[in-house]
């Protein structure tokens, strides 16, 4: 008697079932799931700087936070830049409109679009002598950082010998945000990229409606050439 045969691809291998095919994440997940482990990530980092005593510095990245308040800081180097002769005080001017751009881009855009809520540093268990008063605005992005790096890279651009010792200030700005419990480690690398966007912005806008009696931007930071006749 003749036995069935099987159609073609219908052979049991005789082997334990495989596994079921995973389920496919949709685009919206897989970047919700993204997110999420980059929240775990800041908040770990948050964490480890909240647990490290550094009473040493407690009490100067306190003041300095203090000072950054209203871009205080840099508003200061910008006045002294003023007095300091046309190709300083065109820095100064470039420097305080990056400033300005950076705040608004913060405070009106940044902040209002994501809302992110500040730290619980009380829970993180900050000490208490690195408190600084916790704004009521939302944590992302870090509207000191932003200004102090906007401020450092335009000036920079204009005085290269300014851009070391100033990108160094924006820095330790910016950590005293996360020292003193009241930013993520996000929130300021949010903040330097929108200081850095800022300070571009400044800059095109310097170059295309320069300032009477003040050198170009680009001519302040060139040397000239002087012209040569046919040889």
């Amino acid at each position: 008697m003749k036995e069935p045969t099987k159609a073609d691809g219908d052979y049991d291998t005789g082997g334990p079932p495989g596994p079921p095919p995973a389920p496919r994440r949709s685009p919206g997940r897989a970047l919700s799931a993204v997110l999420g482990d980059l929240r775990a990530v800041d908040g770990a980092l948050y964490a480890a700087v909240a647990a490290t005593s550094t009473p040493t510095l407690d009490r100067a990245l306190r003041r300095l936070s203090h000072a950054a308040d209203h871009s205080k800081v840099s508003l200061g180097i910008a006045a002294a830049l003023a007095l300091s002769g046309a190709r300083a005080r065109r820095a100064a001017l470039v420097g305080a409109g990056a400033v300005a751009v950076a705040s608004a881009s913060t405070n009106l855009l940044g902040k209002r679009l994501v809302r992110r809520a500040r730290p619980d540093r009380e829970s993180a268990r900050v000490t208490v002598d690195r408190y600084v008063p916790m704004p009521a605005s939302a944590s992302f992005p870090s509207g000191h950082t932003a200004a102090a790096v906007a401020f450092a890279t335009a000036v920079g651009v204009v005085l290269p010998a300014a851009a070391v010792p100033l990108g160094a200030l924006a820095s330790a700005v910016g950590y005293a945000r996360v020292h003193t419990g009241v930013h993520y480690p996000g929130d300021v690398a949010a903040g330097a990229v929108v200081g850095i966007a800022s300070a571009a912005a400044a800059l095109a806008a310097a170059a295309a409606a320069p300032v009477p009696g003040v050198r170009s931007v680009y001519s302040a930071t060139t040397t000239p050439q002087t012209a040569v006749g046919p040889g």
